[in-house]
């Protein structure tokens, strides 16, 4: 069931991932404007933001198993019609689609987890569907870029959609089925969860958090979407190299992200959140300033990007995790994760307002977008002391083992 339910979420992380690395094609052939690449990012974001919050509100009313095999078809639909998009309009749409499913599915696969499998082994579930974004790092979106390099653009999605078939085939085989609350208990809960996401949304340390978090966001997600266009357009990065910064980035953060986890239970979650984003303003401002370099610097300076700037955000999730009130974590987290989408897309936004693209195809303005990271990114540094600790209770402890 696990691994069923990993293989879904690394479609959705592929699907998400994979349109920042392939901006270069999506420029040339719908000759986007820096902006519109923007509301492409913003479109996914803001509909999964939306969706993940109204989901939320009536999902105890439904199996569990049906309703994330009917959403998956969506998401799967929704890939297949990115893929078969031939204009802007129609790719914007794809991907508001796409959002939409991709934010539900996301709520549904970590309530399943909840529903099957016991508390004490629940920490080790959830660290096994997570390694699917890992994965889609390491190998889904370096196989997707060479299959895109090799035929089109749209090879990507189409990869998407055809393992999302097969996925929704196996699902319907290896998935149990959950039976709904009752419908009485199910109106007595949507009232509670009304009532519990006032009181949640408006509690001073969760707003605290949500503000840290929305920095956060913004502090990677002005620069991030852009990163290739920038590397092909300014640096001089041949498009059939983009595979290799993708992989030797992946390979790097899959090892550093587990020592940075370690490191910030060692020595505290603050203060190594805020040596690692000290260091992380170095990339970020040379990768949005650099001129035209080699292949070996540019790997150099993308490999040091993506341990900084998304190892950072190891030890401030950990941060915002505690900053639940004590039997409010599952509401507060849920919020967290549409504020995280809500972020993504304000940046992706702002960002692309800002970028202009010059007749030869480069991209003027990025360097203030580097500076805008900056900035956001010492605020971050210093208002991440604001956010409380309370909700600290202890856990047990997780043997890591084999699977199989």
């Amino acid at each position: 069931m696990l691994v069923t339910l990993a293989a879904i979420q690394f479609t959705t992380a592929l699907d998400f991932m994979v349109i920042m690395p392939l901006a270069p094609q999506f420029s040339r052939v719908f000759s986007l404007s820096a902006q519109q690449f923007g509301w492409l990012i913003s479109a996914y974001t803001f509909a999964a933001a939306i969706a993940g919050i109204a989901a939320a509100l009536v999902i105890e009313r439904f199996e569990r198993k049906r309703l994330l095999l009917a959403v998956y078809v969506g998401f799967v639909a929704a890939a297949a019609v990115t893929a078969s998009a031939q204009s802007f309009s129609m790719l914007l749409l794809a991907r508001a689609l796409a959002g939409i499913f991709g934010g539900i599915l996301y709520g549904v696969i970590f309530t399943m987890i909840g529903d099957t499998i016991p508390e004490a082994r629940r920490g080790r579930a959830t660290g096994v569907v997570m390694t699917s974004f890992a994965v889609a790092t390491v190998a889904g979106i370096p196989i997707a870029l060479l299959l895109s390099n090799a035929l089109n653009w749209r090879a990507a999605f189409l990869v998407v959609a055809a393992l999302g078939a097969i996925n929704a085939l196996i699902a319907r085989r290896t998935l149990p089925y959950v039976a709904p609350v009752a419908p009485v208990e199910a109106e007595e809960r949507e009232r509670a969860m009304w009532s519990e996401f006032v009181r949640t949304l408006t509690f001073p340390n969760h707003l605290r958090a949500f503000l840290f978090t929305l920095l956060m966001m913004i502090s990677g997600f002005t620069v991030i979407p852009y990163i290739s266009l920038y590397m092909t357009s300014n640096i001089g990065l041949p498009e059939a190299h983009l595979p290799l910064v993708y992989l030797a980035g992946g390979i790097a953060t899959f090892f550093t992200a587990r020592w940075f986890g370690s490191w910030a239970d060692h020595a505290g979650k603050r203060p190594v959140y805020r040596w690692i984003a000290l260091i992380s303003l170095a990339p970020l401002l040379i990768i949005t300033h650099a001129p035209a370099l080699s292949l070996l610097a540019t790997l150099a300076v993308a490999v040091v990007f993506f341990v900084f700037v998304s190892g950072r955000m190891v030890p401030g999730m950990a941060v915002v995790t505690s900053a639940a009130r004590p039997g409010a974590r599952a509401a507060f987290m849920t919020l967290n994760g549409s504020v995280m989408q809500i972020g993504s897309g304000l940046a992706a936004t702002l960002s692309g307002a800002l970028i202009q693209r010059l007749p030869s195809g480069a991209l003027q303005n990025y360097h203030w977008v580097g500076w805008i990271a900056a900035v956001t990114t010492l605020l971050a540094i210093w208002w991440v002391g604001t956010v409380e600790t309370l909700d600290a209770a202890p856990v047990l402890p997780v043997i890591e083992e084999p699977i199989g």
